[in-house]
């Protein structure tokens, strides 16, 4: 017998042919769905590379500081035999405590300077019109493109001739100087992205233009301030150059005030032959966690920073 035949549904008296099931068709090579799932999968392989690349250091460093001398010039995969924190005491014994709080005294003070002459120099580059403002204003460019060796020997005689060489307050300025050009650079792009309305219903409410700038303005812009503010912190943190010409004892009654990239140099070359390599990566570790903490905890604003003057 013959299979009976489905008759066709009727709309309005009119036949309504069957519907097929709708399948998709796979992604042909010329396609644009393979070419994301190829870029997705290059972007993300690439990030998985650099993370190992990153990560595996750390942890060797890490590691390191429990390893003995001997383990530690053997094999580069061994897994360390001594888990005590004792190592990190001696390094701290030897220098590292004084390093680290001249490092905290310098900073304390240089970071908020630079924020906030570098925010008050954005503003008002990029929010007022006068003569010479973009000459000024390049100038700061120019800052940011000048490396600092060239200006070592000229720096040493100027900062001696105020009087300040190995002091907190002559590195602070230092600091402060050179620091500065980035943070105008930054800034200056952000501000210009803040709406005026909101600034000209302050001044139409009363306030004034520095109350305007410090209630009104500088809240608005917390986003770029903590991005480069962060990028001064590790900037001013990890440098070496600056501290190594201007923080030497000038007499043998001045006292040492090292900062931590100085201190680990110095603490290796106090070791001479006997060398004790823990304490060394111990301190390294010391000297870096702290950074790790601070950008760890304020990515997502770092990231809010960057990202927020191109969407507005």
């Amino acid at each position: 017998m013959s299979a009976p035949m489905t008759e066709p549904a009727k709309v309005d008296g009119a036949a309504v042919p069957p519907q097929r099931s709708a399948r998709k068709a796979p992604p042909r090579p010329g396609d644009k769905r393979t070419e994301g799932m190829a870029l997705n999968v290059f972007s993300h392989g690439f990030l998985a590379l650099w993370a190992v690349l990153i990560i595996l250091p750390l942890l060797w460093l890490v590691l390191s500081s429990f390893k003995t001398d001997a383990q530690i010039g053997g094999s580069a995969l061994s897994w360390p035999s001594n888990w005590q924190l004792d190592v990190f005491g001696r390094a701290w014994n030897k220098g590292i405590g004084d390093y680290f709080v001249n490092t905290l005294i310098v900073l304390v003070f240089s970071v908020p300077l630079t924020m906030l002459l570098g925010a008050m120099a954005a503003y008002v580059l990029a929010r007022y019109e006068f003569p010479g403002n973009r000459i000024i204003y390049y100038f700061f460019v120019g800052g940011a493109m000048f490396p600092v060796f060239l200006a070592l020997v000229p720096l040493f005689f100027m900062v001696k001739r105020l009087d300040m060489l190995n002091t907190y307050q002559g590195l602070v300025l230092v600091y402060v100087a050179y620091s500065l050009p980035f943070t105008v650079f930054f800034m200056h792009a952000f501000f210009r992205t803040l709406p005026t309305a909101v600034f000209e219903a302050a001044v139409l409410d009363g306030a004034s233009h520095t109350r305007a700038f410090f209630q009104v303005m500088l809240p608005m812009a917390k986003p770029g301030l903590l991005s480069v503010g962060i990028f001064n912190v590790l900037g001013q943190w990890n440098q070496y150059i600056l501290p190594s010409v201007l923080m030497q004892p000038q007499t043998s009654s001045d006292p040492e005030r090292y900062v931590l990239t100085q201190g680990l140099i110095q603490l290796q070359q106090q070791q001479g032959y006997a060398t004790d390599l823990p304490v060394l990566f111990a301190g390294v570790t010391i000297s870096m966690i702290p950074m790790l903490i601070v950008y760890l905890s304020f990515q997502r604003q770092v990231q809010a920073g960057l990202t927020s003057a191109t969407l507005k």
